[in-house]
């Protein structure tokens, strides 16, 4: 399928071949629009699926900040697209302005914008159906176009704008960087971050230059293709239009027309609906721009101060990345501060990264992209046990990011060791990160399985970290570990399988093994018919399932001489060196297989030449010349009929003789349980790898559709595959949008292990630096509210539960109530003969007698699992998650203090803890069990309700009563006490909270809770939601604390409806003379999470006080309530908590704690218990997630 570049190239050229130098008409304003909405309605999936989603998401940050929005479009056409936003973006743009030359467009643009606009005497009024519904002043659409002048023409007063949008028009603007520019110079004032530029463009070459110029964001569409009628009508107005220009009646129009319609049939590929239309590639691009876009890589290069590497020394395999990928700057840190330096500056202006190894993925470049070459870190040491700098108990094999593979094996042979790393020489640091799939995966497993360690730079931070087993004497100086000993092991688990997605990896250190000797043996079987084809790959896989783990068998399939051949090369290792004689080939093996065609020994470094695509054997050194290939790859648990019906049908449909399939087997080692567990990759039960690949004869200049041609050949094939394979090998996907499928099923089967990425790069990369990187789910949205009803057994936790549900059913909201011991029982009833499960999940006397089994298994089962109970809470949510879920209650929570344990899991719920109470005598009568049964218990290690909690739950409910008023109670319950917590209020008050991206630095969205204040109202609903969710009652309150300046401005509007007193707390810096005068009492203080983000603390690092008047809170009071804008790490408030309980001698169960916001993720609770502040009460009115 030719591209519209190429059909542009080739009318133009027939129109010089038919009328030589003669005239050409240039097109009117008619045949212009004519064309364009050909152009357009065949373009509707492109709009669809790639220019909307993309301009949502790369403005969704700049319009959550702002109140207001101006836009200027250029060419914009007959509407703007801007009318296919979601309202609540469309409702932000105040002011809009388009430059329109096309006079007819323009007229249809005005109609667009005010055909559902009305202006009244006070402005316009909003109608629902306007496309922009709150703009300011009439729209300005001018008939000009956008030139390179500092006063364009019909733009007012050089007037500033938040967004300029190019979405059709930068054709014919050149050099496009002196537009782009221009453009940036319109942007509005720097004090105001977050203007930009937005450019679609379907010829993604023409961007591709833009000398140094550095991209916010960029997207590539390369699958978009138009669509156009097969008529002569449609195509006597199409071609003109996409060769710029017509021809003159005089110079005999229609005849040349209709050469033009043959070109056009020649290179467009008809639809497989019969025939109606013809399909040109098209392949567009998003790059957006920022105001320092053109001045941001000179500060980076200026304090680098690094030499530009020799375009003769970046080796860049990838055909895709070397020719159409254009990087913004290729840079090559010889230091890892040169990294660190990088990765700050890409926080700083938030941008993305991309990072150059092996140069084999197709995203290690990426246009107007500043790229990290890391050749130079190519150093290999190896560490043997006993060795005079060993602290090891096994090998290991320390290798630099820049390292490639071939250079690995080699020296560790040296040394008598060996590594899985793959099949390819070449390849680097990417390949070992994100799986590792070679001849050696069914003795060792996949190369990332023997990574035990890793120097990384943190790109969340700009932190230099060592991960896992780091020897000493090969961690840089300044390099740290994670901050807990969790972050290190979640990090690595994700680091051994999509590695390339958490950090720029310095150094990887393996476990190595001892080095063994292989003999080699290789078949090429003809095939001659479609059923010898399945014969042999069915009769040939199954057998070679069964072969013990020191032999594998690869089979290849291709095309040679005109005929469809089997290749069949099988390696079977041994510790004897030299090898001594190999092993008799199975003799149903060699039905199938007949004479062998070749046999050596090689070593480790020797099998990488044992490839037939290495070897030549396939195509005889790809027919003489050099070549280019693409591929994907799915992993398959059986080769049937079914999946050589389509390796078979796919090898007669290739686009190009050198197109192969490789299966190359799995299982044995791949499947290794504790490998499982050990890291991110998860596809593993496997018994081949097939790896589709498409190859074609290079030619840098015009190779275009034959790379495209082979591109899709392979997405065919894997779109037939893909229902018969059990995973895909992430480490060739990308930013491409027909991988996002793919992605999809990379990480194993489990929703779980794919959900665990996706949060992992949440924290680990919350700016998207490496976004790149092979495509990880976002976090799903998770439920409004979690409940989790907690209670001794028998207090009626699961029939509380169900009421509870069911209230929030009828009140139209996705409720689900689940028992999070399901998993557990399923898990009991499988490893313990004789359990019924379905009586376990069930009945009730039958669950009672096996209850300190299970108790006992669990227990055993957290011993082997220390991550089990989380793991048990984040699938129910997850799956909650998946199915939308407003509110989730889960029941069969054992865990102490669940609240602060998990709410760092789910940032963006709200999580809250109902604890259901009932009598002993209650809860004997339910369980129908001996009385002595509660001291077991609490000795197993279940939930036990006491007095000496060392926490408090957030709501306690007394189900003490029989249900024999129809649960009338539990109902009340929920309609005073659970309601409010969904109540629109708290979304109107959350939407009053403002985010500021990147303050006071980089990575940190900022949330500006006291801009409730400043809003109308927002004081008053703020202080109305404070009143009605107070747990307790306010005329039992003595005193409201609160602390400045926040604290100050909340508790002050609500002393005065609920006319209770403020203790006043003031924050005192360093040695300076308190604010208070005496007799105080003080504390100090630690710094909060924004505090010690800001640059003065590290300035200014002297310690803060905080203190308040000595008898300003009582001795003996009933009940103090303190009053805060924020909970994040929870260090001001264990400062007030001390004054409170430590100095003024309030008891801590007689403080309640009420915030306008909190940030779970910092884990403010944990450090409130863990200071032994657990029993105080902690409400907050809003949850966010983020930093």
């Amino acid at each position: 399928m030719a591209t519209l570049n190429s059909l542009k190239l080739a009318l133009r050229q027939k129109a010089e071949v038919t009328t030589g130098n003669g005239k050409k008409s240039p097109l009117s304003e008619a045949q212009y629009s004519a064309g364009f909405d050909i152009l357009a309605r065949g373009s509707s999936a492109t709009y669809r699926d790639f220019i909307i989603p993309h301009l949502f998401h790369v403005l969704a940050p700049l319009f959550n900040s702002r109140l207001r929005i101006s836009v200027l479009e250029i060419g914009p056409g007959p509407k703007s697209i801007l009318g296919e936003l979601p309202l609540s973006q469309r409702r932000k743009i105040s002011r809009y302005t388009a430059l329109e030359p096309n006079g007819l467009y323009a007229t249809r643009l005005e109609e667009w914008l005010q055909c559902s606009t009305q202006v009244g005497s006070e402005g316009l009024e909003e109608l629902s159906n306007s496309p922009l519904p709150c703009l300011e002043n009439q729209p300005g659409v001018h008939r000009s176009l956008f030139v390179l002048d500092s006063l364009q023409p019909g733009v007012e007063g050089g007037k500033k704008y938040d967004v300029i949008l190019f979405c059709h028009s930068m054709y014919g603007m050149k050099p496009k960087r002196k537009f782009i520019e221009n453009a940036l110079e319109m942007l509005a004032d720097e004090k105001r971050p977050g203007g930009m530029v937005v450019i679609f463009h379907r010829d993604s070459a023409a961007l591709r230059h833009l000398d140094g110029m550095v991209c916010y964001q960029t997207a590539l569409f390369p699958a978009c293709s138009v669509r156009v009628a097969n008529e002569d009508t449609v195509l006597d107005c199409f071609a003109p239009f996409v060769a710029g220009f017509n021809f003159s009646p005089s110079q005999g129009r229609e005849v040349k027309l209709e050469w033009w319609r043959n070109v056009c049939r020649t290179l467009g590929r008809l639809d497989e609906n019969g025939g109606h239309y013809l399909l040109f590639n098209a392949p567009q691009r998003m790059v957006t721009f920022t105001r320092q876009s053109a001045t941001m890589l000179l500060e980076l290069t200026a304090q680098l101060m690094l030499p530009l590497p020799a375009e003769a020394e970046i080796r860049v395999k990838n055909r895709e990345a070397r020719l159409n990928r254009q990087a913004a700057h290729i840079i090559r840190p010889t230091e890892v501060e040169h990294v660190q330096q990088c990765v700050r500056w890409a926080l700083k202006y938030n941008l993305s990264l991309t990072v150059l190894g092996g140069g084999h993925s197709g995203h290690c470049l990426m246009p107007n992209v500043v790229s990290l070459d890391m050749s130079a870190f190519a150093q290999v040491r190896i560490l043997v046990t006993g060795g005079a700098e060993a602290e090891v108990d096994s090998p290991l094999i320390i290798a630099g990011a820049g390292c490639k593979t071939g250079d690995i094996v080699s020296k560790a042979l040296a040394s008598g060791l060996e590594v899985p790393l793959g099949s390819r020489p070449s390849v680097g640091a990417g390949l070992w990160l994100q799986g590792g799939i070679g001849h050696l995966v069914r003795l060792h497993g996949l190369a990332c399985d023997s990574i035990v360690g890793v120097v990384m730079v943190s790109v969340a931070s700009g932190k230099l970290l060592y991960v896992g087993n780091v020897p000493s004497q090969h961690r840089p100086a300044d390099a740290v570990r994670p901050d807990s000993e969790k972050e290190e092991i979640d990090l690595l688990w994700a680091i051994k399988g999509a590695g390339t997605n958490f950090g720029i990896v310095i150094s990887v250190v393996f476990r190595a093994y001892k080095a063994q000797s292989y003999w080699v043996r290789n078949w090429v079987v003809p095939l001659p018919n479609d059923f010898e084809a399945t014969r042999r790959l069915c009769g040939i896989s199954e057998i070679a399932t069964q072969l013990p783990q020191s032999r594998t068998a690869d089979m290849y399939l291709f095309w040679k001489d005109g005929k469809l051949r089997l290749g069949v090369t099988m390696f079977e290792s041994s510790t004897a060196t030299p090898f001594e004689t190999p092993t008799p080939i199975p003799t149903a093996l060699l039905a199938f297989l007949g004479l062998e065609h070749s046999g050596r020994c090689v070593d480790g470094v020797g099998l990488f030449e044992t490839d037939m695509y290495m070897t030549g054997m396939m195509h005889d050194g790809h027919g003489g010349g050099k070549t280019s290939s693409f591929k994907r790859c799915l992993f398959l648990k059986h080769v049937g009929a079914d999946v050589v019906e389509i390796l078979v049908k796919a090898m007669h449909a290739r686009p190009s003789p050198l197109c192969y399939f490789h299966l190359l087997q799995g299982g044995k080692a791949v499947d290794d349980a504790v490998a499982r567990e050990a890291g991110a990759f998860g596809c593993r039960n496997w018994d081949f790898a097939c790896v589709i690949t498409g190859v074609w004869p290079r030619d840098d200049q015009g190779d275009n559709e034959a790379a495209q041609a082979a591109a899709k050949w392979v997405y065919d094939v894997v779109s037939d595959l893909l229902p018969l394979s059990c995973g895909v090998y992430g480490a060739d996907l990308g930013p491409d949008s027909r991988d996002a499928a793919l992605a999809a099923m990379a990480f194993g089967p489990t929703t779980g292990n794919r959900l665990r990425l996706a949060r992992l790069k949440r924290n680990w990369d919350p700016c998207s630096v490496l976004v790149y990187a092979c495509p990880l789910l976002k976090v799903p949205k998770e439920p409004k509210l979690i409940l989790l009803v907690t209670g001794e057994s028998g207090a009626g936790k699961d029939y509380c539960a169900a009421i509870w549900a069911s209230v929030f059913v009828s009140n139209g909201l996705v409720t689900r109530a689940v028992s999070i011991s399901d998993a557990l029982k399923r898990e009991y009833a499988a490893a313990m003969a004789g359990v019924d499960l379905n009586r376990l999940l069930q009945d009730r006397a039958y669950k009672e007698q096996h209850r300190l089994a299970l108790t006992a298994f669990f227990q055993a089962q957290v011993q082997g699992r220390p991550r089990l109970p989380e793991e048990q809470f984040l699938s129910l949510v997850y799956d909650a998650a998946a199915d939308d879920v407003d509110v989730l209650f889960i029941t069969g929570m054992r865990d102490v203090a669940p609240v602060a344990t998990f709410y760092h899991l789910v940032p963006d719920s709200r999580l809250l803890e109902v604890c259901v109470k009932a009598s002993q005598e209650t809860r004997r009568g339910r369980r129908r069990n001996a009385a002595d049964d509660d001291k077991d218990y609490k000795d197993k290690g279940s939930f036990k309700v006491s007095a000496d909690m060392d926490y408090c739950p957030d709501l306690i409910f007394d189900n003490d009563k029989d249900n024999d008023d129809d649960g009338m109670a539990v109902r009340r319950f929920a309609e005073t006490s659970l309601l409010p917590f969904v109540h629109s209020d708290l979304e109107c008050l959350a939407d009053m909270v403002r985010p500021v991206p990147d303050f006071p630095r980089p990575g940190i969205l900022f949330r500006h809770v006291l801009d409730i204040a400043q809003h109308p109202g927002g004081l008053a609903l703020c202080t109305s939601l404070l009143q009605k969710h107070f747990p307790s009652d306010w005329a039992q309150v003595s005193v409201l604390v609160c602390c400045e300046a926040g604290g100050f401005v909340f508790a002050s509007a609500l002393g005065i409806a609920v006319s209770i007193p403020l203790a006043l707390i003031r924050k005192v810096a360093g040695a300076s003379k308190g604010k208070i005068p005496p007799a105080t009492i003080s504390v100090v203080k630690g710094p909060s999470h924004i505090s010690g983000c800001s640059s003065s603390l590290k300035e200014h690092p002297d310690v803060e006080r905080i203190e308040m008047d000595m008898d300003v809170v009582p001795k003996g009071v009933l009940s103090v309530v303190v009053i805060d804008d924020v909970l994040a790490t929870g260090e001001t408030l264990c400062a007030i908590l001390r004054l409170l309980v430590g100095e003024a001698g309030i008891s801590a169960e007689n403080v309640t704690v009420m915030v306008v916001a909190e940030f779970p993720i910092h884990r403010g609770r944990e450090l409130l218990r863990r200071l032994g502040f657990g029993k105080v009460s902690v409400q907050s009115l809003l949850v966010f997630g983020g930093a």
